[in-house]
């Protein structure tokens, strides 16, 4: 109730019926699970979901003690209090899953779908693109990795010596993420970042300094300034190793050629992209750029910048961008070129342009269907469920008042 307090929708006895449903239904996943000799949890799952949970809230509260403060009791507290019902939730959790398992939908399924949509209820769709891209990074040499690690071993040495390190991150860091904080990252958890940099990170003792280290961003070096349960504060100083101007040249060469054979059709975009392209996340995906908040491969166009793509926007359908800098999250510079696949305009859902988004749509409606029947079926095999008179009155999904 308090998510849906949290979330502004009012609260109607039909919220509070809903609110006991989700909860039979939790229940009564625990039981089937308890059942089944395929489901297990174990303690390091638990362990794990933890963390996952103290984490966030340490993250929104600022710090393990302003978490305790808020909570009442202790971390240790917490867990002890609540491992019975992660426990059970990440049960019914391995449940459900079993119980859609296998679930598909074909495109005739999705027609169907769409088409019993009522008109007036057809959702509206935002101006989407969807891109491809192909990438060329230089590779770096072992003489252009032995600078940048002098170079930070030379910015360490200052630190030792009594520089103040914050200072020495605005003026030197390569990492964007942390220069405006004078290379200061707060409430790290294992999982975030590089295994090389959390190794290093975690195993420092506080205010030590560490010794300079490699990982695929480039060199480091890192201060532990706080331990707080699992997490830690550090300040740190990358230098990403430069590139000669002849590599980075032959990289946008490179692409030139590629462009070239692909406009006059001597392989696809995608083969290309396949052969050529030096992005692993993209290269056998026919180059598509995938949007990880929703899965799909359509951009709203106002996402657009967070991809440095705002260009696309002068482009027509089929078109490939001459190469252009390209820096990559992990902070390398290259090149790339970008052919801009399709665009659609505001435009009310239809098959053609946004048959991924109705497809995950009657995904959805398909597996819980498949839930519902299998509520009812146990309902039916006589699992005892007894509701509070308070709740008789509620028009519940399922029938669990037919005992």
């Amino acid at each position: 109730m308090q998510e849906y307090v949290d979330q502004k929708v009012p609260d109607t006895t039909a919220i509070h019926c809903k609110v006991i449903e989700d909860l039979m239904y939790e229940k009564l996943l625990l039981i089937e699970a308890e059942k089944d000799s395929t489901i297990e949890v174990s303690d390091a799952q638990v362990a794990q979901e933890f963390d996952k949970r103290i984490n966030y809230y340490i993250t929104e509260l600022g710090s393990k003690e302003a978490f305790e403060k808020w909570y009442g009791k202790s971390v240790q507290q917490y867990k002890d209090e609540l491992k019975p019902d992660v426990k059970d939730l990440l049960m019914a959790q391995q449940m459900r899953a079993k119980v859609i398992e296998g679930i598909t939908v074909s495109p005739e399924d999705v027609r169907k779908f769409y088409e019993a949509i009522p008109k007036d209820s057809i959702p509206k769709i935002n101006a989407q693109e969807e891109v491809a891209q192909i990438v060329k990074l230089p590779a770096i040499t072992t003489e252009e990795k032995q600078v940048a690690k002098a170079k930070c071993e030379g910015l360490r040495q200052r630190v030792l010596k009594g520089e103040d390190m914050a200072t020495l991150a605005v003026l030197y860091t390569d990492d964007p993420g942390s220069i405006k904080n004078g290379g200061m990252y707060k409430n790290v958890r294992k999982g975030e970042f590089a295994p090389e940099f959390e190794k290093v990170a975690f195993s420092l003792k506080d205010s030590g300094i560490s010794q300079v280290f490699e990982t695929q961003f480039g060199f480091h070096f890192i201060q532990l300034l706080h331990r707080h349960g699992e997490l830690v504060d550090v300040r740190h100083i990358l230098n990403v190793p430069i590139v000669s101007n002849d590599d980075m040249v032959k990289c946008k060469d490179e692409l030139d050629t590629i462009e070239k054979n692909i406009k006059r059709d001597s392989i696809t975009f995608s083969d290309a992209a396949a052969k050529y392209s030096d992005d692993k996340n993209t290269k056998y995906n026919g180059g598509v750029i995938t949007n990880p908040q929703t899965g799909l491969s359509k951009w709203d166009m106002n996402q657009l910048g967070e991809l440095e793509l705002s260009y696309t926007i002068n482009m027509n359908k089929g078109d490939i961008s001459d190469p252009e800098v390209y820096n990559t999250p992990d902070a390398k510079h290259g090149y790339r070129i970008v052919m801009l696949k399709n665009r659609t305009k505001p435009h009310d859902a239809n098959l053609k342009d946004d048959y991924q988004q109705i497809q995950a749509a009657a995904l959805a409606k398909k597996q819980q269907k498949v839930i519902n029947d299998w509520i009812n079926r146990k309902l039916r095999e006589g699992v005892y469920v007894h509701v509070d008179n308070e709740y008789q009155q509620c028009k519940f999904q399922n029938h669990w008042l037919n005992q």
